[in-house]
């Protein structure tokens, strides 16, 4: 059997909802009128019962052995004006000289809640009668010398609830009909609604459509949280489980409640994109891209799509000490080549002294540049760099010298080995492609590195053409070179985007002519607190 469309759902449960509505306000209505008329019965009850009660034909007839002949046409005739169910006057022995049944005058009456009018005590009652439930006024007679010789009880009929509906048929009549009227209409723009924000789907294609869209995201082998911009998770696929090693449902949880070291919220505050971002998360490499969530104009949460990147570091770390390690030794190759011919030649001209002269030097020259990188420079990938570069510069004709004070032991805050070989080797080619519209013949670039318990400083400067002031302000612009032929626009973008990594700081100074000087320092630590993805 085919379900009913999601449209006529609504009507039907809001419809209902009006029509119970209706019945409730309604008995809320009538238990209302009903109170209100029991008030204004008790009311005319007891200034009736007074009336009877101070007349003096029925003080005057109360006494006599057949006064009920005096006295029940006079309250037969109070009772129609008065309009009460049914006065009844009976004296001190409970004789009735009135009552709406002629039979039961000059009977005794029974009544439980009579004894007090006897006491001369004026009350009311409820009680359940033939006619119904009634309001009794209970009111005693009293002589001219105010002796009590009598009782009047006058009743009125309680009306029920079909008893107001009754005298109310044409109000109700057209209460309910303008209620059903509008409460038609008023559903159907509602089910109308709720259609259009559910984009005209019906429960079981939503149903479809979030169990698609969850297993999508599960099953991605990038790593997805969103949150909206309460800071609440709305999505934590299960690759960004095993990315940072949590378990359980985190949806509905607030972010910072699940990743303390989170930067997710960040978007939504400042409302701006951040794209393959690299950051360091509890000892693992992430790439990040996080991207605020709009609805239109309205921003309604935030996005991070990212990956696990340390192996893929790892590896790069390990493939940039040997390539270092491979061109030191190309260059260190070609270097000995040229120098064996030299000595072959020596030799060949009668000059065997000079020749011995030659290697000697070139030998100790050697080990003098060896012994001190492994002195002074503590990592194998960084020395290896600085080696390959030093014999680079003797095939391009560029002295390449590092400071004797220079020193290094270890990396900066959330730098690593991949990012120094990238940050020194980059810049000691760019000092190297400033030569190649120098004049000099003196070329030289100076490599300083320099650390201590809180400061790492790194220092390249170059003696060559200088920058050009108009390209100051693009400098660290992706793309942007001056050396249109052989230059790729990214050395001082990647420079710049480890120095902000690392939270450090450049400087740069430069001159025409006179040559270039790069000048970045790094905090050892963090000096504040660090969000990850």
């Amino acid at each position: 059997m085919r379900q009913l469309p999601i449209r006529w759902k609504i009507m039907i449960l809001s419809y209902a909802v009006v029509i119970f509505s209706l019945l409730v306000g309604g008995i809320v209505i009538i238990a209302n009128i009903q109170q209100t008329e029991e008030k204004d019965l008790q009311i005319r009850a007891m200034n009736t019962a007074r009336t009877v009660a101070e007349l003096s034909d029925v003080q005057s007839a109360i006494q006599q052995p057949k006064g009920w002949e005096a006295i029940n046409p006079i309250v037969e005739e109070l009772r129609i004006i008065n309009e009460a169910d049914y006065i009844v006057v009976m004296n001190m022995d409970k004789i009735r000289y009135s009552h709406p049944i002629r039979e039961r005058i000059g009977t005794p009456s029974g009544g439980e809640d009579e004894e007090a009018a006897f006491a001369e005590h004026i009350y009311f009652s409820k009680a359940k009668g033939e006619l119904g439930t009634v309001i009794r006024a209970f009111v005693p007679i009293k002589d001219t010398e105010l002796n009590q010789i009598g009782v009047v009880v006058v009743g009125n009929k309680i009306p029920n609830l079909f008893d107001i509906m009754t005298g109310l048929g044409k109000a109700i009549s057209l209460i309910v009909v303008l209620t059903l009227v509008f409460g038609f209409l008023g559903s159907l723009l509602l089910a109308n609604h709720i259609k259009k924000q559910m984009f005209h789907l019906e429960p079981f294609e939503i149903k479809r459509m979030h169990e698609e869209r969850t297993a999508t995201f599960h099953s991605m082998n990038e790593g997805v949280i969103a949150i909206d911009n309460k800071e609440i998770i709305t999505i934590f696929n299960e690759k960004a489980k095993k990315v940072f090693n949590v378990n359980g449902h985190f949806v509905g949880k607030p972010i910072r409640s699940v990743l303390k070291d989170t930067r997710l919220p960040e978007i939504v505050e400042k409302n701006q994109a951040v794209y393959n971002e690299e950051i360091k998360v509890s000892g693992k490499v992430i790439v990040s891209t996080r991207i605020p969530i709009r609805k239109g104009e309205e921003l309604i949460g935030a996005v991070a799509i990212f990956q696990d990147r340390t192996e893929v570091a790892k590896l790069a770390e390990e493939l940039t000490g040997v390539k270092n390690f491979v061109e030191a030794l190309r260059v260190q190759s070609h270097e000995h080549m040229n120098k064996l011919h030299t000595i072959a030649g020596l030799i060949q001209l009668g000059k065997p002294e000079k020749a011995l002269q030659l290697a000697y030097n070139t030998t100790e020259e050697q080990e003098n540049v060896t012994s001190f990188l492994n002195e002074k420079i503590q990592n194998d990938a960084i020395a290896g760099l600085i080696l390959s570069k030093i014999r680079r510069g003797k095939e391009l004709g560029v002295e390449v010298v590092l400071d004797p004070n220079s020193y290094f032991s270890a990396f900066p805050y959330e730098l690593d080995q991949h990012d120094f070989v990238v940050l020194l080797g980059n810049l000691i080619e760019n000092a190297f492609g400033s030569f190649e519209h120098a004049e000099t013949n003196d070329k030289r670039i100076d490599v300083s590195i320099e650390q201590t318990e809180g400061i790492c400083a790194v220092l390249v400067e170059d003696n060559g053409s200088g920058i050009k002031e108009e390209y100051m302000p693009k400098l660290y612009e992706k793309g942007f070179t001056a050396n249109k032929a052989t230059g790729t626009g990214f050395g001082l973008y990647l420079v710049k985007q480890i120095v902000e990594k690392g939270r450090g700081q450049i400087q740069v100074s430069s001159a025409p002519a006179e040559g270039s000087s790069f000048l970045i320092t790094f905090p050892m630590e963090a000096e504040d607190e660090w969000y990850g993805v």
